[in-house]
């Protein structure tokens, strides 16, 4: 997918996750995109690495950097003890108009990731991002104790019944996936 069309994607995103409540900070939109690529099979082609906090794409950081110069998206600053939200720029409605397609094309698998994962806090959604990682990196048909207790060798600050959470919420959100866009499994690039 090419950088604009790209771009499109992500803000979309970001005002699906405004639209449902998200707080809409820099780590809500690396995980949301996340499963929108790799759950959802929106093709943006961001390269993401188990880190920190969870899966988190270099390439998409910098792309949001990007589109802040550009001034597609702008940060708002929230009070104390909050980090600032990612909210659409002057620039926003402009590249809509040049890229109607692109937000039609996703404009399902979008609404979907942002309804389902706006309601979630920075702690849940790294659980969450990091049981879908497990998941397809490992092995999709393992247990939900074994890719639990795989996340807990990944995160030891996870407990297991958070683990184990996070699992049967991602089999759950797959399910639905499957469901609704007709998947049978998503797109894993290592197999």
């Amino acid at each position: 997918m090419e950088d604009m069309k790209r771009q499109t994607v992500v803000l979309s995103l970001i005002e699906r996750l405004n639209l449902y409540g998200s707080w809409c900070g820099e780590t809500h939109i690396q995980k949301s995109l996340y499963f929108l690529q790799e759950m959802l099979g929106v093709p943006t082609g961001y390269e993401f690495i188990l880190y920190k906090h969870g899966p988190f794409s270099f390439d998409l950081k910098d792309e949001l950097g990007v589109m802040r110069a550009n001034m597609i998206i702008e940060i708002q600053s929230k009070p104390y003890p909050y980090g600032p939200s990612l909210i659409p720029g002057e620039a926003a409605e402009r590249l809509k108009e040049l890229y109607p397609k692109t937000t039609k094309e996703y404009g399902r698998q979008i609404d979907f990731a942002a309804k389902k994962l706006a309601g979630f806090r920075v702690a849940e959604l790294e659980r969450l991002a990091t049981a879908l990682f497990v998941t397809l990196e490992e092995d999709m048909d393992k247990s939900a104790q074994a890719r639990a207790k795989r996340i807990i060798e990944l995160k030891p600050h996870i407990k297991i019944n958070e683990a184990l959470k996070a699992v049967g919420e991602v089999n759950s959100l797959m399910t639905e996936v499957e469901k609704e866009f007709h998947f049978k499994k998503p797109v894993i690039k290592n197999p």
